[in-house]
């Protein structure tokens, strides 16, 4: 019946996030609706509200964002459209309509100093546009719609676009050796176990107006540095038959770039273990799921 449909808008459902969100094994009273830019512009208010009065949406996840970290720095306006204005329009527009909004964050609120694992209530300290127009963003959701899910995460790798994973193993197939940046930590994550916390999240929020809102960590299990996780790319993809190459370890000074980037990454899932009941499996189970599938697309 028509009335126990259960409408949910998905934002940027082009990218790694949300084409695996399109992916995931929803209730099949679920209807998501994944409107490319083209369709629904996130900085206009009067088009946001418009598809609101169509649609009797019962949550919003919004995974869009603007991602070109290094880009960003010179591109301070368009930055902060699409992750700072753009959620402050979800949420007034998810407010109104009396539903919960899922907003997805990123580890460069954080100046990536210490030694830790960033909890969620650690000082914020963007070093960059990019970081700051996604505190921006989340600034805007926590006060616009109380209801609401921040969910931070890092390192983020799937089959789909361009991410770290899938440029190592394109590079392995015409290099034999590679130099890699080898200070700087973080949680390989995969965008297909995103996918399915968020959906978790999202469900739970519908169905329970109780459910814990607030600012929530997710990254696979353990850490390593972009060499580390180089050489496991390489590990798995050798095992299989694929593309591998040697691996050296550089500094972050070795391999300037315009945005600076938090030496430390490396986020606590304690609270969503605790408040959701979310176990992440460790990094390199994810890698080698990864690496499995793009492989079996080569010999497909």
């Amino acid at each position: 019946m028509a009335e126990d449909v259960v409408d949910i808008l998905v934002t940027g459902g082009a990218g790694q996030v949300g084409l695996e969100l399109a992916r995931v094994a929803w209730p099949d009273r679920v209807r998501l609706h994944l409107p490319t830019r083209a369709e629904l512009d996130l900085g206009d208010a009067d088009a946001v509200r418009a598809l609101f009065a169509a649609t009797p949406f019962k949550a919003v996840i919004n995974s869009g964002a603007y991602t070109a970290v290094d880009k960003a720095e010179g591109d301070v306006v368009a930055a902060f459209a699409a992750n700072a204005m753009g959620p402050a329009i979800l949420a007034e527009a998810t407010q109104g309509a009396g539903i919960p909004l899922v907003q997805v964050s990123t580890d460069y609120v954080f100046d990536g100093s210490g030694e830790q694992d960033y909890s969620e209530t650690d000082p914020v300290g963007p070093l960059g546009v990019y970081g700051a127009s996604k505190l921006a963003g989340e600034y805007a959701v926590r006060t616009g719609n109380p209801r609401s899910v921040v969910l931070r995460t890092a390192w983020v790798l799937s089959v789909h676009r361009g991410n770290f994973l899938k440029t190592m193993l394109r590079l392995a197939a015409d290099r034999p050796a590679l130099r890699v940046v080898d200070d700087q930590t973080g949680s390989p994550t995969s965008a297909r176990d995103i996918a399915g916390v968020l959906a978790d999240i999202t469900l739970k929020m519908i169905a329970d107006p109780e459910a814990p809102t607030g600012v929530y960590h997710f990254v696979n299990g353990g850490s390593t540095s972009w060499a580390g996780l180089a050489r496991e790319i390489f590990t798995q993809s050798a095992a299989l038959g694929g593309p591998a190459a040697a691996v050296e370890g550089i500094t972050t000074a070795d391999y300037p770039t315009p945005a600076r980037r938090p030496s430390n990454s490396r986020l606590s899932t304690f609270k969503i273990t605790r408040d959701y009941g979310v176990t992440p499996r460790p990094w390199q189970d994810a890698v080698a799921e990864i690496v499995a599938e793009l492989h079996q697309e080569t010999i497909a």
